[in-house]
C-alpha cells in the first residue's frame, strides 16, 4: 500500500485548488493579486492561467482572517510587509485605531441624542463638580487657530513648554491647560492659549513667556481620550454650562481643557481631560 505523501511546498496548485485550500475565492483572488498582496507563482503567457504555490497558503489565511477584522486592503499589505516578527504589533497598532474611533463614534451617537431630544438637554453621562484653584504662575503660548489645525497646536506648544522644563531639569508644578479665549471651529479661530503652571524660581530662567493665572473656582467634568475629539466634546463643554445655569452660579473667566495624565498613554474609555469654567457666586 502506498504511503499518503503530503504535498510539496514547491507544487503548484491550479487557482481551483488554491482557492479551496485557502477558502478564497477565485474573485478575492483576483482582487489580491491586483493590490500586490497575494500575487500568483506563474501566469501562463499564453492562457493567463495563474497558478499558486503551498508555501503561499499561510498569507492567504491570514489575508482572509484580516479582511474578516475588517482591516481595509491597505493595511493589509502593511501587515504582510511587516513580516512574521513584527506583524503582531501592527495588528495591534490597528485595532487600537478601531477600538478609539469606535469610541469616539459611539460618544458622537450620544451627543445626536441629546442634541435632537424632544425633553431638552440633559447629559446623563457626565459629573460636574466644582474645585478651587490657587494663584499659579504659568508658561503661556497664544495663538489663533481653527478647528482642524488646534490639535497640532496643542501639542507643539505644550511639547515647547514641557521641553523648556526638562532642560531645566524641573517638571511642572501642576498640570498644564488651555484656556479658550474665542470660540474655535472650523470657521472661528480663539484664540487659544496653552499654559503650563511652573515654581516660581524658574521665572527668569526659562526662555518663555510667562503669566500669573489668578486664584479661582471652577466648575468641571472629566471626560475620556476618545470624547476629546471636535464636535463630541462640545457636549461636555454644554454640560457644564448647563449645570452652571441650574446652581445659580455665573460664569466667570474663559472656559479650559486641563490635561492631567499622560494623553497618548490612556486608552479611549479612559479619563483623560478635565473641562473646566471659571466661576463665582
Amino acid at each position: 500500500m502506498n504511503e499518503y505523501q503530503p504535498p510539496s511546498r514547491d507544487e503548484l496548485l491550479s487557482i481551483g485548488t488554491f482557492a479551496r485550500r485557502s477558502r478564497l475565492s477565485a474573485r478575492a483572488l483576483r482582487l489580491y493579486e491586483s493590490n500586490g498582496l497575494l500575487i500568483p507563482a506563474n501566469v501562463d503567457p499564453a492562457t493567463g492561467y495563474r497558478s499558486y504555490r503551498d508555501n503561499q497558503l499561510p498569507n492567504a489565511r491570514l489575508i482572509r482572517m484580516l479582511r474578516h477584522l475588517g482591516m481595509p486592503l491597505s493595511q493589509i499589505t502593511s501587515v504582510i510587509d511587516a513580516g512574521v516578527g513584527d506583524q503582531r504589533e501592527v495588528i495591534q497598532r490597528y485595532w487600537q485605531s478601531v477600538e478609539s474611533d469606535f469610541a469616539s463614534r459611539r460618544f458622537l451617537a450620544e451627543h445626536l441624542q441629546i442634541t435632537l431630544s424632544p425633553e431638552g438637554r440633559n447629559y446623563p453621562m457626565f459629573t460636574v463638580s466644582t474645585r478651587d484653584i490657587a494663584e499659579q504662575l504659568v508658561l503661556t503660548e497664544q495663538r489663533h487657530v481653527t478647528a482642524d489645525i488646534l490639535p497640532d497646536f496643542i501639542g507643539a506648544a505644550l511639547g515647547r513648554q514641557h521641553g523648556a522644563l526638562a532642560r531645566a531639569g524641573s517638571p511642572a508644578s501642576a498640570p498644564s491647560f488651555v484656556v479658550y479665549h474665542g470660540e474655535v471651529t472650523e470657521d472661528s479661530d480663539g484664540p487659544v492659549e496653552t499654559c503650563t503652571p511652573i515654581n516660581r524660581e524658574l521665572a527668569t530662567t526659562l526662555d518663555l513667556p510667562t503669566r500669573v493665572e489668578p486664584a479661582h473656582r471652577e466648575a468641571f467634568t472629566t471626560i475620556s481620550r476618545a470624547q476629546v475629539v471636535y464636535p463630541q466634546i462640545m457636549t461636555a463643554y454644554a454640560a457644564v454650562e448647563t449645570w452652571v445655569a441650574v446652581q445659580g452660579l455665573t460664569l466667570a473667566g474663559a472656559p479650559r481643557e486641563v490635561y492631567f495624565t499622560d494623553f497618548d498613554a490612556v486608552g479611549p474609555d479612559e479619563p483623560a481631560v478635565d473641562i473646566a469654567f471659571v466661576i463665582c457666586e
